[in-house]
């Protein structure tokens, strides 16, 4: 089953708010082998806000997405400024592209991360493909 292409250009609804403390910035560095000293997050952190997105995306029954079926390909982050403890954030996923090569989905997705007061801290990039039944 291939997605449809209406999906190109889809904003979903922001996240619930994640208010970022400084345990789960311990428990995240310690479960990605990095550290953390007390100021910024490590620079990965912002993946437990965006994974979020993802997931609602995946999750959503109008898209056509077979969770089993998604392989993540590729992420990256852009930064306006540190994630640190204290802040509450959320993100907004837009699927920006997405096209079909031999019978997999290639979608691109970009998680907009903003703190409580909507100013802008990250972008999260990411590539999903989802492969087709014959895939």
């Amino acid at each position: 089953m291939t997605v449809e292409a209406s999906l190109a250009g889809r904003t979903f609804p922001p996240t619930e708010p994640y208010v970022v403390t400084r345990e789960r910035l311990v428990e995240f560095a310690h479960a990605t082998g990095s550290t953390y000293d007390g100021g910024a997050a490590p620079a990965t952190f912002p993946i437990v806000v965006a994974f979020g997105a993802m997931t609602a995306l995946m999750e959503d029954p109008s898209v056509g997405i077979s969770l089993h079926r998604v392989v993540h390909a590729e992420q990256r982050f852009t930064y306006t400024r540190p994630v640190v403890a204290g802040d509450e954030l959320t993100a907004t996923l837009t699927v920006d592209t997405l096209r079909q090569i031999s019978g997999a989905d290639i979608i691109g997705t970009r998680s907009e991360i903003v703190d409580a007061e909507g100013r802008p801290v990250c972008t999260a990039f990411a590539t999903l493909m989802h492969r087709g039944e014959d895939a």
